[in-house]
């Protein structure tokens, strides 16, 4: 898979469950080149889940894990059919060579310009910059000064209020967890309002 198609949101569904995240990827229809959608490795049965909605969804939306931690996370959630994988820290040389090889496209986190630079140098598609307010918008505009423009995704803490501050300050892509949607709406699998918070969220891109 080629960086250049990966959408630039990325739902983060960590423990819904598969009648939650099913009800949202019906929401995406119209949003599927807007939005790819994270299963993370941590939620219960998400193998699974992974498996059956790339089944059902797979051929329009793009659905990949995360919270991928080790090289056997990998190849679970690869073999689970996974098109990307993302972390919450950085990837071992093994996973990011484990994921080119199977043409997935590998999100690996960093904190630093240092762990950037080398999730870069190893490999990387796009770099997950986390927690993303805890080192604000004014970091992805101060450390690509002197490292160039780079693929940079920020996640933890990414709402709609603040969304527009992190594109606009050099974020490429954007993650966003369980402040997308209003709670009522996902316990209540109400398609059409958890669309709608689809829709507020690419009005600001």
């Amino acid at each position: 898979m080629d960086r250049l198609d990966y959408p630039r949101f990325t739902i983060i569904m960590r423990g819904y469950t598969y009648d939650q995240a099913n009800a949202i990827l019906q929401a995406m229809k119209g949003f599927e080149q807007d939005f790819a959608v994270e299963m993370t490795l941590n939620t219960e049965h998400a193998l699974q889940h992974i498996r059956k909605l790339n089944e059902i969804y797979g051929e329009n939306i793009l659905i990949g894990a995360g919270t991928v931690r080790s090289l056997a996370d990998a190849k679970a959630a690869v073999e689970a059919g996974a098109k990307f994988l993302l972390g919450p820290h950085t990837f071992s040389q093994e996973m990011l060579t484990y994921a080119h090889e199977h043409a997935v496209l590998a999100v690996p986190a960093a904190m630093t310009p240092s762990e950037i630079n080398d999730m870069f140098a190893k490999g990387a598609d796009i770099v997950k910059v986390f927690p993303a307010t805890v080192v604000t918008s004014q970091f992805f505009s101060d450390v690509q000064a002197p490292l160039g423009k780079l693929p940079l995704m920020a996640v933890g803490g990414v709402n709609a209020n603040n969304a527009s501050d992190f594109l606009n300050k050099g974020a490429s892509y954007l993650g966003f967890g369980s402040k997308l949607f209003n709670q009522t709406d996902l316990l209540a699998g109400d398609i059409d309002s958890l669309a709608a918070s689809l829709q507020t969220i690419v009005s600001l891109a």
